[in-house]
């Protein structure tokens, strides 16, 4: 699994069969609900499992639900979240590459 994310084959690996099983282990786990919004109190669909150690920093941990912390304690390494706390709260930087860029020539009404 992890030549596989080293090389840069990302999609190969969420489409793989052991991740949709533990995938659908921790949807089933959470029982569907989005972990940031419960954790504020609101309750909306999740639909995606994130990763807390990024796929790429830790490939050894890809297929972990669990992790030990460097205070040897237990923590999620995935939860799941809606598409929109996905987007925002878990990789933000995504949306800074989308910023609409400026018009090429001004419009001008009367």
């Amino acid at each position: 699994m992890t030549k596989i994310i080293a090389d840069g084959q990302e999609h190969r690996f969420y489409t793989c069969r052991a991740w949709l099983d533990v995938r659908d282990k921790v949807l089933d786990m959470d029982r569907h609900e989005c972990q940031i919004h419960k954790a504020r109190g609101r309750y909306k669909r999740a639909d995606l499992v994130h990763h807390i150690n990024h796929l790429k920093d830790a490939p050894d941990l890809a297929l972990s639900i669990w992790y030990q912390d460097d205070g040897g304690q237990r923590q999620r390494n995935l939860i799941s979240v809606c598409k929109d706390c996905h987007e925002t709260e878990c990789h933000p930087e995504r949306l800074r590459k989308y910023k609409p860029k400026p018009p090429v020539t001004r419009e001008r009404w009367d």
